[in-house]
């Protein structure tokens, strides 16, 4: 995944938090035994994360004029993972006003250790996420080492703009009205909740297929890249967190979809480009 050196970057669309530590802030994926359950009781329901996870007081946020200052041009966005991310999230949020009628662009904001949000107090044991209340994603950059070490994943540059993807995804539902469908369906193998995490792989495999339209990335994306987001689909797989967690696979628990199924909608997106192709919620899964 490469940037074309002289694309513009624009910042504004990414907020720097504070990078302090919270002691004994152990990380876990937010599609873990116990993230699963915090982000969709917390972050789809209205649930404060902080209540459930018993964080300490959360570290303030707001805009930092680093960003704006080392992140400029593609060839930033090529150099530095924060670049990167500002780099992936223009391009997310140019593709979907194509798409998406009165699509409204929503910040990302990078943090360390744990962020106050319009959902509550977060922190990185929820992994990524997106809060509908203040229509925001939340990312902490760490998070992508775990994907890799602690859950098997490839890792790599695409990695990382899948997962930024698959929350923008949400994002979209949210503006749609998608959310409403998953109501108090919360965990099971043909769940509401296992529908919604499906459909935003999906769209996340849209945009990929479109990103070079939007005229930041040197060129298509090559096979290792959709690679590298398949392996990332494919290790935040509620069988596989499962396994690894609990060393037993319980669909009953299920909250975002199995590996292969999130590896299949994310592919199905990608294959079509075409966010109609993504509707999870007619069928089977």
């Amino acid at each position: 995944m490469d940037f074309k050196d002289d694309a513009q970057l624009d910042s504004s669309q990414v907020e720097s938090g504070s990078r302090r530590r919270i002691p004994g802030g152990g990380l876990t994926i937010g599609g873990g035994a116990a993230g699963i359950i915090v982000l969709i009781l917390a972050l789809l329901f209205g649930i404060n994360p902080g209540d459930i996870t018993g964080g300490s007081e959360p570290a303030p946020v707001g805009p930092s004029s680093d960003l704006s200052a080392k992140c400029r041009t593609g060839q930033d966005a090529d150099q530095s993972d924060e670049c990167r991310v500002v780099g992936v999230v223009n391009s997310i949020q140019d593709y979907w006003p194509t798409v998406v009628q009165d699509y409204r662009p929503a910040k990302t904001v990078m943090f360390s250790g744990q962020v106050n949000t319009a959902c509550g107090a977060a922190d990185a044991s929820v992994g990524p996420f997106y809060c509908p209340a203040d229509q925001k994603v939340y990312l902490d950059l760490s998070f992508f080492d775990e994907l890799q070490s602690r859950f098997g994943a490839r890792g790599g540059p695409f990695a990382q703009a899948y997962v930024i993807g698959h929350e923008y995804g949400h994002h979209v539902q949210n503006l749609l009205g998608t959310n409403a469908m998953v109501q108090g369906d919360r965990q099971g193998p043909e769940s509401g909740s296992v529908r919604l995490e499906l459909q935003a792989d999906c769209y996340a495999g849209a945009w990929a297929k479109n990103a070079y339209q939007t005229g930041l990335f040197e060129k298509p994306f090559t096979r290792q890249d959709i690679e590298e987001a398949l392996s990332a689909a494919s290790a935040v797989g509620d069988d596989s967190i499962q396994e690894r967690t609990q060393g037993r696979v319980n669909p009953d628990g299920f909250t975002h979809g199995t590996s292969a199924q999130r590896v299949k909608w994310f592919t199905t997106g990608y294959e079509s480009g075409d966010p109609r192709k993504c509707d999870t919620f007619a069928g089977s899964l």
